[in-house]
């Protein structure tokens, strides 16, 4: 499988989503469904909800599919 690295941002965070390490365990669209919605595109709207609440549901990925970065940070 090719790996594939997406970034969604809301302005405040950005998700970072690998294609390659996702399990498709569910728990993503299951805590924040107004984010994570798979069978539409995109998939992860992260306008939809807060950056606290997009950071606490990340943090729950068992893969590590899924991680984030506050666009203050650093990156290079």
């Amino acid at each position: 499988m090719k790996e594939i690295t997406k970034h969604y941002s809301n302005g405040e965070v950005t998700i970072v989503w690998k294609n390659t390490l996702c399990i498709h365990s569910g728990k993503c669209f299951q805590g924040l469904p107004t984010v994570f919605h798979p069978l539409t595109l995109p998939w992860i709207t992260p306008e939809e909800s807060d950056t606290e609440k997009i950071i606490a549901q990340v943090k729950q990925c068992p893969s590590e599919a899924l991680s984030y970065f506050t666009n203050d940070e650093e990156h290079g």
